[in-house]
């Protein structure tokens, strides 16, 4: 049964490349997914999303719900495989492998739509749209999704580590995304006479300058953070000094207390630079998904689970990267897994691939941790009942 699952698998897994869509935007693939449970006899759930797909599977005899998550949007990057199933829609592309996530998740559907005598409680399928904006988790969320869910799991494809290894610890895994912008307003005027201007330039070179300070100096070298000045936006020729310069970047960090000192001391800068300089510094602060940190309990049944599926467990690096998946951790437990994919080139790369022998372990170890996690939740209810 599994070489034809995994043929089936990797059939769909590249459907969903060559038609990658867009966060909000995945219509087609919505309706793919649904055909694609409907073949297996699982029946969606109602939601108000316009896209994501949910079900549940519901096992012989009453129990826990566990969730299982992966996200289905693509990205805007031109495609440079050269794939024999390369993305067929210019300038969009699943660089970041959420076609394997989604694949994977499938697969661990049509195992536990076999397998379901065989379980108690319910298994829901978390079919996510809209990751890469960070906007789709705390959708999901408000939508009812989690409504009477005990524990999640999801993983993310890992091109550095090889197919047969999987990235699992407790604890923090990913990294809080805060974005930022800094509107510097000064009094522009001739480059020849800086002195009858107020030169938002020079401020906000100071400004892009003291800002690494904060990780340097204000972040203990035990924690970990990030400061990027990635745009800066202001001047129109040579010869006049602006009255206005736009910054923008990202913040990363791994625990809600460095986050705070970060924001804190970002703005403490800002505005004092803007002080010494004459200029006015408008700070906007959005943020994004706290960090992916893994319960423990949940975790340790993850890695038990990875282990009979025959995968090798290592200790996954940090990732300042950010993932959604947090959103779901805010309200119950939940592990996420750094999955082994053999990858040519990273996430977000427009020659991104990966191995697809690793579909199929995926699905395995999602199905198998489902089960068990299940039946250990099962369990503590029946002893503390």
């Amino acid at each position: 049964m599994l070489p034809e699952l995994e043929q089936r698998l990797i059939s769909i897994r590249r459907h969903l490349h060559q038609y990658p869509e867009l966060s909000r935007e995945e219509f087609e693939t919505t309706k793919s997914i649904k055909s694609w449970l409907q073949e297996e006899g699982i029946i969606s759930r109602s939601t108000s999303l316009q896209t994501g797909v949910f079900a549940d599977i519901v096992g012989a005899e009453p129990g826990p719900t566990v969730a299982i998550r992966a996200d289905i949007d693509a990205l805007p990057i031109k495609e440079e495989t050269n794939l024999p199933y390369a993305s067929k829609v210019s300038g969009k592309m699943h660089a970041c492998g959420h076609d394997f996530h989604t694949t994977a998740l499938i697969g661990a559907a049509y195992l536990f739509k076999q397998n379901q005598q065989e379980f108690a409680g319910t298994i829901r399928l978390i079919f996510q749209p809209a990751e890469e904006i960070g906007a789709g988790a705390q959708k999901v969320v408000r939508d009812g999704q989690l409504d009477g869910v005990d524990a999640i799991i999801g993983l993310h494809n890992k091109p550095d580590l090889p197919v047969g290894t999987i990235g699992l610890k407790e604890g923090p895994l990913m990294a809080a995304v805060d974005r930022f912008t800094v509107k510097i307003k000064g009094i522009g005027g001739h480059a020849g006479l800086p002195q009858k201007a107020t030169d938002p330039i020079v401020a906000s070179a100071q400004m892009i300058t003291a800002l690494q300070s904060i990780v340097s100096r204000n972040v203990s070298p035990l924690d970990q953070a990030v400061v990027s000045v990635t745009k800066i936006v202001g001047g129109s020729t040579w010869n006049v000094i602006p009255g206005e310069v736009e910054l923008e970047g990202t913040v990363r960090t791994f625990d809600t207390e460095t986050r705070k000192q970060v924001k804190k001391r970002f703005y403490e800068i800002t505005e004092s630079i803007g002080q010494a300089y004459q200029v006015d510094a408008a700070v906007r602060w959005f943020a994004g998904a706290p960090p992916v940190s893994n319960d423990a309990w949940v975790t340790e049944i993850a890695k038990e689970a990875a282990e009979s599926a025959g995968l090798q467990i290592i200790e996954p690096a940090l990732s300042t990267a950010g993932e959604d998946f947090s959103m779901y951790q805010q309200d119950i437990p939940g592990s996420f897994a750094f999955f082994g994919t053999s990858g040519t080139e990273d996430w977000h790369h427009p020659a991104f691939t990966l191995d697809e022998t690793a579909i199929i372990k995926a699905a395995e170890y999602l199905y198998t941790s489902g089960s068990t996690l299940l039946k250990e939740l099962h369990q503590k209810q029946r002893v503390t009942s």
